[in-house]
């Protein structure tokens, strides 16, 4: 399953969740706005923004279609 951190008003955040939407690739949202203990696992992982989207080889951080599409 692949999981997407985001947080409130991030247009890359939610261009991220319409490419899996529209590519039918499912996905867990964690919403770092909602859920502060996610932010700090994101932080003690080294990653300073969001999205960060797990469920590949590695994470691929930031709206990256190209690597999205590996998800397929």
């Amino acid at each position: 399953m692949v999981k997407v951190y985001s947080k409130n008003n991030c247009m890359q955040c939610k261009m991220t969740k319409r490419y899996l939407s529209d590519n039918s690739i499912p996905f867990e949202e964690v919403n770092i706005d909602n859920e502060p203990a996610a932010l700090d696992f994101l932080k003690d992982q080294g990653f300073q923004s969001v999205p960060v989207v797990f469920g590949g080889q590695s994470a691929i951080i930031g709206f990256r279609p190209d690597q999205l599409k590996a998800l397929a």
